[in-house]
């Protein structure tokens, strides 16, 4: 989901498939070196590029800076519902994103809240021929132009009368260019056919539920390109591959309060998702948690003892953590900037570490979304240890600079029409404190016992994610999960609870953990933020905290339907029983 200027969010799944959540795979093996001779896209992308640097540098106020941005996708996709066919389609597309900088690094066009007045986006033809190529690019770079030229005057005019700014640092950051060309991509498979028996065989297992009132399978092949030239002479071309199912089912309690569960499956290909047996029967178990999350209790509002699982964790480690280690929140007078001034101190317990590694695609045989080798700027992926033994060291990169940090480390991202800006990549958080995951339980026991509780929470499975990095606002998260259990200090089975979100304060909530498990768990998803929805990772063992803070979650009145799916006019005995605790 795409966020408002003040909120960053993570979401677990997005069925519209064409901005599915994707898992970018490394390159065939053979496929790093030249480019095919004959790419026509590419030279015709070099060509008009240098026309147009040669031309308009010359201009007052003059280029200094030009770079063209072209993705080619070629995607097929079908969906289903009930073991019937919604939609099935074959689409390949190529846009092309121009970018032009006027002025100088030091101040140009894109200074304060003016980065949108350096891109300009179009449609380019999908066929390869040089002169329809370059009639585009030439369009949008001249467009572009004019809408920056427009906007350096006006910073210009600004910085004059405004008072000084507390961050001084360059607007663009002055960088080795790059080279790196892989061959042309092969398109999607053709294979609608296995596409659409797929989705078909995988919804039709809700049909035997009546309480389950929407349900959807969609299926995803996409094969991408993307080619990246600028005036400094960087020459890049990546592809990415996807194959990617997800699932989605809903209910409705009897007070109005509408129930989610989602699972996803993905990988490079077809033949490498999990066996048909496997994902039937995660479709019997979200069937079973829904019935079971009709029947649960509601959750009230309470403050104590908890346990996240890792993908809860993870989840918590993005939202609260991760956003506020991108490097252009450090900048700016409307942003918090809750660690800009806190590099070589302390931030987490001594025994957690975070790490942001893009150029990792899969862990313990997990593909992992937020993989990359070049950024959208035209920069190569790096590990970037961030936090070690809970000492701030870095922040995640883009080309704008911040204070004490001058250069980019290839986290510039971006969704497609956007400029980039610091974003995750695949976050990483290891710990030096851990415990058997069987053991943080009888350690989540003793917490309640220790402060009088009546029960902790545990956190199973989450959905997704916002948080709030804005100073005009509360600097606050709220992380949104699906499975909740009240935990008794005594022998009493875990009971199930709905209806509630994890909230807090960044600095308050990571000071209370206590420990953590000693198996990773990885959490794929969208984040959307100022430059748009990129695929993320974030990846966490189970931690144990001395306090978490949940509040009731909104939700309509709107009761279920008032007649039966039509076929279970006289019966209900498909249903599940509903599970006294949890297993």
């Amino acid at each position: 989901m795409k966020s408002s200027r003040h909120a960053v969010r993570l979401a677990v799944v997005l069925i519209c498939a064409f901005s599915s959540n994707p898992t970018v795979a490394a390159p065939e093996a053979g496929q790093k070196g030249a480019t095919q001779k004959d790419d026509i896209l590419l030279s015709s992308m070099q060509t008009e590029l240098q026309r147009a640097q040669g031309q308009l540098s010359k201009q007052d106020p003059g280029l200094y800076f030009l770079s063209y941005s072209v993705h080619e996708d070629d995607s097929l996709v079908a969906v289903a519902s009930q073991g019937a066919l919604l939609t099935s389609a074959h689409d390949s597309r190529r846009t092309a994103d121009v970018v032009v900088r006027v002025g100088a690094p030091g101040l140009d066009n894109t200074h304060l809240g003016n980065r949108v007045s350096a891109i300009d986006s179009g449609a380019l033809p999908r066929e390869d021929d040089r002169d329809a190529i370059a009639r585009v690019l030439w369009q949008l770079t001249y467009q572009e132009y004019r809408k920056a030229a427009s906007a350096y005057l006006n910073v210009k005019t600004s910085s004059e009368v405004q008072a000084k700014e507390e961050d001084t640092s360059p607007d663009f950051s002055i960088e080795k260019p790059s080279t790196h060309l892989e061959s042309a991509h092969a398109a999607a498979s053709p294979d609608q056919a296995a596409l659409e028996k797929l989705v078909r065989e995988y919804s039709e297992g809700f049909r035997k539920y009546p309480y389950v009132y929407t349900s959807v399978a969609s299926a995803t092949i996409e094969r991408g390109r993307q080619l990246y030239v600028s005036s400094e002479g960087s020459r890049v071309v990546t592809s990415s591959r996807l194959t990617r199912v997800a699932i989605e089912a809903q209910t409705r309690a009897d007070d109005g309060m509408d129930l989610i569960r989602v699972e996803t499956f993905q990988a490079g290909s077809l033949d490498q998702l999990p066996p048909a047996t496997e994902i039937a029967a995660r479709v019997e178990k979200m069937a079973t948690d829904l019935k079971a999350l009709r029947d649960a209790p509601v959750a009230e509002p309470y403050d104590g003892p908890a346990l996240l699982s890792g993908r809860a964790s993870a989840v918590f480690f993005h939202e609260v953590l991760g956003h506020r280690l991108e490097g252009h929140r450090q900048r700016g007078e409307d942003e918090g900037q809750t660690f800009t001034k806190k590099v070589n101190q302390p931030v987490l317990p001594d025994f957690l570490s975070v790490a942001d590694d893009p150029t990792q695609s899969v862990l313990d045989g997990v593909p992992l979304s937020g993989f990359y080798e070049y950024d959208d700027e035209g920069m190569p992926a790096q590990r970037v240890e961030v936090i070690q033994n809970g000492i701030l060291k870095n922040f995640l990169m883009s080309r704008m600079p911040i204070k004490g940090f001058a250069n980019s480390n290839g986290h510039g991202r971006a969704q497609a029409g956007l400029m980039p800006t610091g974003r995750q990549g695949n976050l990483i958080v290891s710990s030096s404190k851990t415990v058997k995951d069987s053991d943080l339980r009888q350690l989540l026991k003793d917490e309640i016992k220790k402060e009088s509780k009546p029960y902790g929470l545990y956190f199973e499975d989450i959905q997704g994610g916002f948080t709030l990095t804005q100073r005009t606002l509360p600097q606050a998260f709220e992380v949104l999960p699906i499975l909740v259990w009240r935990v008794y200090a005594d022998d009493r089975p875990d009971e199930l609870v709905r209806g509630v979100n994890i909230v807090g304060t960044p600095l308050a909530a990571m000071e209370r953990i206590l420990a953590t498990g000693n198996h990773p768990e990885v959490f794929n998803g969208i984040c959307g933020a100022e430059s748009g929805n990129v695929a993320v990772s974030a990846v966490a063992p189970a931690m144990l905290f001395s306090e978490i803070e949940v509040q009731k979650q909104a939700h309509s009145l709107n009761r279920p339907p008032i007649l039966p799916p039509p076929g279970f006019e006289k019966s209900d005995a498909a249903q599940p029983s509903n599970a006294g605790g949890r297993p």
